[in-house]
């Protein structure tokens, strides 16, 4: 005679901005999952909508997991969030240690977010025809933190780090990714190319001549020129507004 197999429970507590992800009624609350087959953590997790780059911690009944680890009937599962500015340990890590030297990439919806990480001097690799396996081989290749707004996108399990942005204005993500990756003593503006994200490099008035306007070879004496496409930068009407604007980004959260 055939017997049926036994239902068994875990549960899981998700942890700060983790809960972003879970439904309203299932935030900051122990949630019960009940399985017949065992399966990883990380399948589980990814089942309630977390994504696994978004992850940095696991403890299962009172000891640190990896992803691999097969969740087990009365398991209790504590599941953190990534920690880029500070050491967690001696417990261990799921991810790959933080990207102290942060580079992105963006997905094809994130262009003037693109722009703008450029702007504060930050490597972001951006093209709105990257399809969604080039971002992902881009990401494993280059070392970068893929930001996007697809959760599904940061599913792929190749990725290591990632980050679903929670606002959809430019510039609150821009406040969103400074604070999350504890980035506001490592901005270095007007370094990079906003179109190409290539560095600026200081060039005379004589050089700029050649692809500037007349009138703002008038106007201003200081140029930076991109060592990449050729595009020539100075400090326009918008200068004075953009520095106070990146001051605001390097204050204290």
């Amino acid at each position: 005679m055939d017997v049926a197999p036994e239902l068994s429970r875990a549960h899981f507590r998700f942890y700060a901005e983790l809960n972003d992800h879970l439904p309203p009624d299932e935030r900051y609350k122990n949630l019960e999952r009940t399985f017949f087959v065992p399966s990883t953590v990380k399948d589980m997790i990814e089942a309630f909508g977390v994504p696994h780059t978004e992850v940095d911690l696991i403890i299962a009944s009172d000891r640190s997991v990896d992803f691999e680890y097969t969740v087990r009937s009365g398991d209790r599962i504590a599941v953190y969030p990534m920690f880029e500015s500070f050491d967690i340990s001696p417990e261990s890590r799921v991810r790959a240690e933080p990207l102290r030297e942060p580079k992105f990439v963006l997905d094809v919806h994130l262009g003037r977010l693109a722009a703008y990480l450029r702007m504060l001097g930050f490597d972001t690799e951006y093209l709105n025809c990257f399809c969604d396996p080039e971002l992902v081989r881009i990401a494993v290749a280059e070392h970068r933190i893929l930001l996007t707004r697809d959760r599904g996108l940061l599913k792929y399990g190749a990725i290591t780090h990632g980050y679903w942005l929670r606002h959809a204005v430019s510039r609150d993500q821009v406040a969103e990714v400074i604070r999350r990756f504890d980035l506001a003593k490592l901005i270095r503006p007007f370094t990079r190319c906003m179109a190409c994200n290539g560095l600026l490099e200081p060039v005379s008035k004589d050089e700029a001549r050649v692809v500037i306007p007349p009138r703002t070879a008038e106007l201003h004496d200081e140029f930076n020129q991109c060592n990449q496409c050729g595009r020539v930068f100075w400090k326009g009407s918008h200068y004075e507004r953009m520095r106070r604007w990146i001051e605001q980004l390097r204050l204290p959260q």
